[in-house]
């Protein structure tokens, strides 16, 4: 009984803060097909971000995943190669290509959002999972050709 107190206010806390949040930065408050609807009209602008939002970020962990996994493929299977070449300036330039990675994904919202506030938004939110998954295969094509011609040019 003790825990199952503590866990409705671990909850109650956390939504709490997620609402103060929302307010404090202005965006509509997503709520779970449980909870109540968005605190805006579907119309407007906010809405169709924090929607976008909420498809794409969770899965930008998946798409960090694969490209880190692809990177490792690559040191593994060309481990001579790469044994010498691990030094702090490499570092700092594979920090840079993570972030520059992120930005690009970014650009999904690009696509998005015009089609989210379109007439075919229905049709669309059932596709846009190809989105994702383009845009990874591409952003791993590119990782791939970076590497085999930078890191790697005698491949």
């Amino acid at each position: 009984m003790l825990h199952h107190t503590l866990l409705h206010k671990v909850l109650d806390n956390a939504r709490r803060l997620r609402h103060s949040a929302a307010v404090t930065w202005g965006f509509p408050l997503m709520e779970s097909a449980a909870g109540s609807s968005l605190s805006s009209t579907p119309s407007s602008f906010r809405w169709h971000l924090a929607a976008a939002a909420q498809f794409w970020e969770p899965w930008r962990l998946a798409y960090n995943t694969v490209l880190t996994a692809v990177f490792f493929a690559w040191i593994v299977a060309t481990w001579p190669h790469f044994r010498g070449a691990f030094k702090l300036i490499h570092l700092l330039q594979l920090t840079v290509l993570a972030l520059l990675a992120n930005v690009c994904y970014c650009a999904a919202y690009l696509v998005d959002l015009p089609l989210e506030s379109s007439s075919v938004a229905e049709r669309w939110r059932c596709w846009r999972w190809s989105l994702w998954l383009l845009g990874t295969l591409f952003a791993v094509l590119l990782e791939c050709y970076w590497i085999a011609d930078e890191a790697y040019p005698f491949v």
